[in-house]
């Protein structure tokens, strides 16, 4: 009976520590700006007609404007510029995507 319980503590231990170590995010090192890849934005498609939708035009004007001022940023803000810049990256892409999508 002792080896019993004692066994299910252990393996109730382990699948714990298991399941924090996936929910807790990996630390970030500060001052490794470095290692935020350097990605240019694309281009904006060219039969794009900004008259066509002016909201969408704006906001990834906005966008790029934004990302730039994060790209050039003083630090990494406990790695969260990586992580913006990464989803400024995703929010232009599907933009771009909704140009294509209307023609």
């Amino acid at each position: 009976m002792k080896t019993r319980t004692l066994g299910v503590l252990v393996l109730m231990t382990l699948i714990l520590a298991v399941a924090f170590s996936v929910s807790v995010p990996a630390a970030s090192h500060a001052g490794n700006a470095a290692a935020v890849p350097a990605a240019t934005p694309a281009p904006e498609p060219p039969a794009a007609n900004p008259a066509d939708h002016p909201e969408i035009h704006d906001a990834l004007n906005s966008l790029r404007h934004a990302r730039e001022h994060l790209e050039h940023a003083a630090h990494d803000f406990g790695g969260h510029r990586a992580d913006a810049l990464r989803a400024t990256d995703e929010a232009i892409h599907q933009l771009e995507i909704c140009l294509k999508f209307d023609r």
